[in-house]
C-alpha cells in the first residue's frame, strides 16, 4: 500500500519517489499548495477506488497520515 501511495504522490506532485518517506510533509517537504492537495486527494481516490471525506483529507499533513487513513478503511 505504501509503494502505491508513493507512486501516486510522486506522479501527481512531480517529485522523485526517493524524496517520499512516511515522515514527508506534503506541503513543507513537497511544496504542495491547496490546489495540489485537492488534485492529490482525487488521484488517491482514483488509485485506491475510494472516496475520501473532505474533513479527513484536510487533516492529511504527512504521507503517514494518508497511509494510516487508507489502512483504517481497508
Amino acid at each position: 500500500m505504501f509503494d502505491k501511495l508513493v507512486e501516486v504522490i510522486s506522479k501527481e506532485l512531480s517529485v522523485s519517489r526517493e524524496n517520499i518517506t512516511l515522515q514527508t510533509h506534503i506541503q513543507n517537504d513537497l511544496g504542495a499548495d491547496s490546489l495540489d492537495a485537492v488534485e492529490l486527494v482525487m488521484s488517491i481516490e482514483d488509485a485506491f477506488h475510494i472516496s475520501l471525506p473532505d474533513d479527513a483529507a484536510q487533516n492529511f499533513r504527512t504521507v503517514n497520515d494518508i497511509l494510516i487513513f487508507l489502512k483504517n478503511i481497508a
